[in-house]
């Protein structure tokens, strides 16, 4: 079914009188009074009605010389809304430029990638890297696709891949108008597995040997000498079920640092309370604190503590920190865990976590380095401990992905505080102001 519209040359009839109706009229008197003084007869002045009538009535406006949004739009496609929400829907970080490298669309991932991207302006000003920059400049100069990978160290290091893609999209008027468009390829995920997996073999590989030695000893020796030795047999699978269970540990701290590699460009934005949290890593705790004769001295607010982050990730930090304190720290007969909220005069605007102890602390040259991999300060003390050299490692990398920070301070012989550091939610902050 085909519509019309009011100005095409099918409009009704009445629809067309009603429009000429002042001309009609005003022709009408014109050559009444022209009959009445001016000496034309009736058949002269009924030709005349009939004749501008006529010229009235005649759709003589099949074209519009003014051009319509709609033209404007037909004319300069890359500025319609279905190019804008093809942009807006790209999953990787996409940017659409004019021909001169002016910015006309870009979505949000792009907007997050280069917060200084804006409407109508050079796409350079915004995206300083030199590989985006050369790149860009070689499309525009050739009008041939292009790419090009860089890294990006802001806030952490992110390898990216880009592609400059010409365009040249059809107007309604048979030209056709050049754009470009740019899109972002986050490889960090690939990266990081190539990495994680270089680390692991290479730390288990390291760690594990000597467990398994061990193992490997003990076995030989219960099927050999100690075959019909009850007591020496006793005391060898002690040993070997530590050593299994130290291994064990250690798997789970080599695959867990490195999920946590993995994702550490991607920031938590769940809303956690952390609170019953630490009561419930505390909890779990006191048989070790019991086995160690270490009172936990607990200070937290009643009120929730909220922050973005994950859960699971959340409850590794705790447990570690108090669990170092509690290990290395049995000295000192106690361990002081505390949770502080943002206070209105502190400008960082943090939740802070802190695990202090009254041990033997650190010596000054070992701090710098505590959060390496595998690095100890006693090593035969730490493996007598269970411990992997991974804990603090962890500890960090998870800080990292909330975008937090990890402080030690240590006096050597009067005791070692760890404090992890939290942004604090916009909810924290307003109430710590008020």
């Amino acid at each position: 079914m085909t519509v019309t519209s009011p100005n095409s040359s099918f409009a009704p009839w009445p629809d067309r009188l009603r429009r000429s109706a002042i001309i009609l009229i005003a022709t009408a008197l014109g050559l009444a009074a022209s009959v009445v003084f001016g000496g034309l007869t009736l058949p002269q002045a009924g030709l005349i009605f009939i004749v501008i009538a006529g010229a009235a009535l005649v759709p003589w406006h099949l074209h519009q010389s003014v051009p319509t949004s709609e033209d404007m739009i037909g004319a300069r496609p890359a500025e319609t809304p279905v190019v804008q929400a093809l942009v807006g829907g790209m999953p990787d970080a996409a940017v659409l430029l004019d021909r001169a490298g002016r910015v006309l669309h870009f979505n949000t991932a792009a907007g997050q990638l280069a917060p200084a991207l804006r409407k109508n302006e050079l796409a350079l000003f915004a995206l300083r890297s030199p590989e985006i920059i050369a790149a860009l400049r070689e499309a525009i100069a050739t009008r041939q696709p292009q790419r090009a990978s860089y890294v990006d160290h802001v806030p952490i290091d992110r390898w990216m891949e880009l592609i400059v893609t010409p365009l040249s999209l059809p107007t309604a008027f048979g030209g056709s108008e050049y754009c470009i468009l740019m899109t972002f390829h986050d490889q960090t995920p690939l990266r990081r597995v190539e990495e994680m997996r270089a680390d692991f073999v290479a730390n288990a590989s390291h760690e594990l040997r000597t467990p398994l030695a061990a193992l490997s000893g003990f076995i030989d020796t219960l099927q050999g000498p100690a075959r019909e030795d009850p007591k020496a047999r006793e005391r060898f699978l002690g040993i070997m079920h530590t050593q299994a269970t130290r291994m064990a540990r250690l798997i789970d701290d080599l695959l867990s640092l490195s999920r946590v590699e993995l994702s550490a460009h991607v920031r938590p934005e769940k809303l956690v309370d952390v609170v019953p949290l630490v009561h419930q890593v505390i909890d779990g705790l006191e048989p070790l604190a019991s086995e160690r004769q270490v009172a936990i001295e607990i200070e937290l607010p009643p009120a929730p503590v909220l922050i973005a982050g994950d859960t699971e990730e959340l409850l590794r930090v705790f447990e570690n920190l108090i669990e170092n304190g509690l290990k290395y720290g049995a000295s000192g007969g106690r361990v002081m865990v505390s949770l502080t909220e943002p206070v209105p005069d502190d400008a960082t605007g943090e939740v802070r976590f802190a695990v202090r102890d009254f041990g033997p602390g650190i010596p000054p040259e070992h701090l710098p380095r505590l959060t390496e991999r595998f690095y100890r300060v006693d090593a035969g003390d730490s493996r007598a401990q269970g411990g992997t050299g991974l804990g603090l490692s962890l500890v960090r990398h998870i800080l990292i992905r909330h975008r937090g920070r990890l402080l030690i301070e240590s006096v050597f012989g009067h005791g070692a505080t760890f404090t992890a550091c939290f942004p604090a939610t916009k909810s924290a902050m307003t109430a710590a102001k008020e």
